[in-house]
């Protein structure tokens, strides 16, 4: 064990005795005189960007009031206890004040419009901002999105600077990136990381947004929410909103709102006060390496449509259950995720291109995006494997296999196959008896089963 500790310092030295011999010749032609190198090319700097976007970034306070009802004590709603101590009925929930620190960006210095998370002014009744020349005044909210955490202020004000917008689909991984805020109220902290990751999704899944996150190690703490993350040119690139903590603080895992979206969801925002995201009607799986393999795809990207709404813009389409997505309007998607959040940046009666695959051959539709009034079966859902604890038999009229009975908390049942479903098909190939089924998915690491459920075909695929 010691050897390899030996040969590291032989290295070490060798290294820094030839280091020190190659700088010889130039410490001996050096001048006596001691003293800095006043030709010396000046050191690499952030100052003059920064310098440059910080007074586009402002720190926002909020006062508001928030309902007492969700962390009131139980026994207060108990009639009995109420009674018993004579406790007075109350006419309305009880509620507290509170006030919170977050940051904003401006991006249009003429009509004041501010773009900042939508947690940040939830439930706020009064908004104050605070430019980076200490002047403050009051904003209102022009429109907030849930879905995407995305809210535009509008405070028109004289000499605001707002900060261009980059475009997010030129980030790569190793990007360097700057992230300018207020956390913990520290008014324009600056931190510099880089681009971690990319397309992360899941981070809140309790929230049921659109997540598409840049992922990055500048420092984000909370009072950051809302501030921009910003490219080494200064262009806005991301509004940050969250961080993956265990501590409260940070700890080098910090997510950013992609600009492109931002500017998808502020534009309708600023129009209609709100989002009025369209949908396809489809039920969306990710292209999983078996799945792939089963359906004979040389890659995993896409999305598999599992379902199709009755009467949807996707069945108006021609979308069938079995295809595979693979373009949104020339544009490449990666997996259900992408997919969704793609759609979820449409407008209400947009026309859009979709490139799918159907038994492997490529194909073009065109949909008419339509109101979420529509059913929207959009989603993803995890591969299972085994039909242990399944009853199964011939269907009765002849045309596949009849689900007799699913046990309650087996892999079948938690990957969506419900009694009296009856498959037609696994994979590609329709089965239409129990023999047909054993044979189809004989040594089958994963089986995609087609099933017929009252009038609709579904995909579930069990692992």
């Amino acid at each position: 064990m010691e050897r390899p500790l030996i040969n590291l310092r032989l290295l070490f030295a060798a290294a820094t005795l030839s280091a020190a011999l190659a700088a010889a010749p130039a410490l001996c032609a050096a001048p006596a005189a001691s003293g800095a190198n006043t030709d010396a090319a000046p050191m690499p700097s952030l100052a003059p960007m920064v310098k440059r976007v910080s007074p586009a970034v402002v720190n926002i306070a909020t006062r508001g009031t928030i309902k007492e009802s969700q962390q009131r004590n139980p026994l207060l709603d108990d009639p009995f206890f109420r009674r018993f101590f004579e406790v007075p009925p109350e006419s309305r929930p009880r509620e507290r004040p509170f006030q919170s620190l977050g940051s904003g960006v401006i991006v249009d210095a003429k009509n004041g419009y501010i773009i900042t998370n939508q947690h940040v002014v939830e439930n706020a009744t009064e908004i104050t901002i605070t430019l980076f020349d200490d002047r403050t005044f009051s904003a209102k909210v022009i429109g907030r999105d849930e879905g995407a955490d995305i809210a535009v202020l509008q405070a028109k004000q004289p000499n605001l600077v707002a900060m261009a917008l980059g475009d997010s689909t030129k980030l790569e991984v190793g990007d360097y990136v700057v992230a300018i805020g207020n956390p913990f109220g520290l008014q324009h902290t600056v931190t510099a990381g880089i681009v971690s990751a990319l397309g992360r999704t899941g981070i809140n899944p309790d929230a049921g947004g659109y997540e598409d996150f840049i992922q990055t190690d500048a420092s984000i703490n909370p009072g950051n929410s809302g501030g921009a993350l910003v490219n080494l040119r200064g262009e806005l690139i991301g509004i940050n909103s969250a961080i993956l903590s265990r501590s409260g603080g940070n700890m080098g895992i910090g997510f950013a709102i992609p600009v492109n979206m931002v500017k998808g969801v502020m534009d309708q925002l600023i129009k209609y006060g709100e989002v009025k995201r369209g949908v396809l009607g489809v039920q969306l799986y990710n292209v999983t390496p078996d799945i792939a393999k089963e359906f004979g795809l040389s890659e995993t990207s896409g999305a598999l449509v599992g379902g199709v709404g009755q009467g949807s813009a996707a069945e108006r389409a021609g979308i069938k259950t079995g295809d595979i997505i693979t373009t949104l309007n020339g544009a490449n998607m990666k997996n259900s995720a992408e997919l969704r959040n793609a759609i979820g940046m449409l407008h209400v009666g947009d026309k859009v291109e979709i490139g799918l695959l159907r038994d492997g051959k490529p194909r073009k539709v065109t949909a008419q995006i339509a109101e979420r009034g529509e059913v929207e079966l959009a989603g993803s859902a995890d591969i299972n494997k085994g039909l242990e604890g399944t009853e199964l038999s011939d269907a009765p009229d002849g045309g596949g296999v009849l689900v007799k009975s699913v046990q309650e908390g087996s892999s079948a049942s938690q990957s969506g196959l419900h009694a009296n479903d009856v498959i037609v098909g696994v994979g590609r190939t329709t089965v239409a008896n129990l023999r047909s089924f054993r044979e189809a998915a004989k040594g089958a690491s994963v089986l995609v089963l087609k099933v017929r459920r009252g009038g609709d075909f579904l995909l579930i695929p069990i692992r």
